[in-house]
């Protein structure tokens, strides 16, 4: 009877395991193809972002010059970085001004820029002239823009300001503390518009006319109405897209400051967290301690980032 009994157990065991396979068997069958086509992105993901993030997580709590093996120091970078480094405080001012001016402003402004462009009638050739700057090297942008802020007479602003008896002599923009800022500021909000413009425009023209129509029955009758109680909340997952794309880009800021201001930037007024983390990282070669800075920036933009989704969510908590 005892022998029966594991026969009946071996047996079932048989069983489910050939059931286990036919169900794989089935799910590859169904999902295969997909996870083919998903392969290159995943692989190429884990080895271009997720191994690096994890590899400088490691080396923050180490001291590696690149010219000798990383030593453990524990959170001795840390304490450093937070406690010592008063030009990283001054970095993690400026990026903040920044990204508090630029990530909203360009936001709001590439979000209604595309909710005006959506109800013209040449959309493409205004979507190009939107999106065109986004596309372009920030260095290239930073040239054309110093013609409008260059320092002597003939910088576009300078010349109009002189003209119209505002100032006597021209204004170094680039190289004054108190004005590098705010120059760098105007031509991030300018680059910024592009893909969060485009990505609005694509959202905005896949809302239903119908459901338009059906409001007007209702009583929405101004377009302010239709954008607040139809399109906003229609476009959540383009919205959500925007504001995570808004954040990176205003605290991840590097090449305009650099090609405006240098590095460092005169007095440090437009030194940026980025900024602080090249200069230890490929100037003076600490890779531990830039290590550090990239994980600082790395929780502020994830902290950012879970903020914007858990506003943004078009589920229902």
């Amino acid at each position: 009877m005892a022998v029966g009994l594991r026969a009946g157990n071996s047996k079932t065991a048989i069983s489910g395991l050939g059931y286990q396979k036919k169900a794989r068997l089935k799910l590859w069958k169904k999902y295969g193809i997909a996870y083919l086509f998903l392969a290159p992105f995943v692989i190429l993901f884990c080895i271009f972002i997720v191994i690096p993030v994890l590899v400088s997580f490691g080396l923050s709590f180490t001291r590696y010059s690149m010219l000798e093996s990383p030593v453990w120091v524990g959170i001795t970078n840390f304490k450093i970085l937070l406690m010592d480094d008063d030009i990283f405080i001054i970095a993690l001012k400026n990026t903040l001004i920044f990204a508090l001016i630029t990530g909203p402003m360009g936001y709001i402004m590439s979000f209604m820029a595309a909710w005006v462009i959506n109800q013209l009638k040449y959309k493409r050739a205004f979507a190009l002239a939107f999106y065109a700057p986004s596309i372009t090297s920030g260095i290239a942008m930073s040239v054309v823009w110093m013609y409008f802020f260059s320092g002597d007479r003939y910088g576009l602003i300078n010349n109009l300001l002189i003209n119209l008896g505002i100032i006597v002599e021209p204004i170094i923009w680039n190289m004054s503390e108190v004005t590098i800022l705010p120059v760098v500021i105007i031509i991030s909000i300018w680059m910024s518009m592009g893909t969060g413009f485009l990505v609005f425009l694509a959202g905005l023209q896949n809302v239903s006319r119908e459901l338009y129509e059906a409001a007007a029955i209702d009583g929405v009758g101004s377009r302010f109405q239709e954008l607040w109680y139809i399109t906003l909340p229609l476009l959540k997952p383009q919205l959500l897209f925007g504001a995570i794309n808004a954040i990176v880009g205003s605290f991840g800021v590097f090449d305009v400051a650099v090609s405006v201001a240098g590095i460092p930037s005169p007095n440090y007024a437009a030194h940026t967290v980025v900024a602080h983390l090249y200069d230890f990282a490929f100037i003076r070669f600490q890779m531990g301690y830039a290590s550090a800075v990239a994980v600082c920036l790395f929780l502020l933009t994830f902290m950012l980032g879970r903020l914007s989704m858990k506003l943004f969510s078009s589920r229902d908590e």
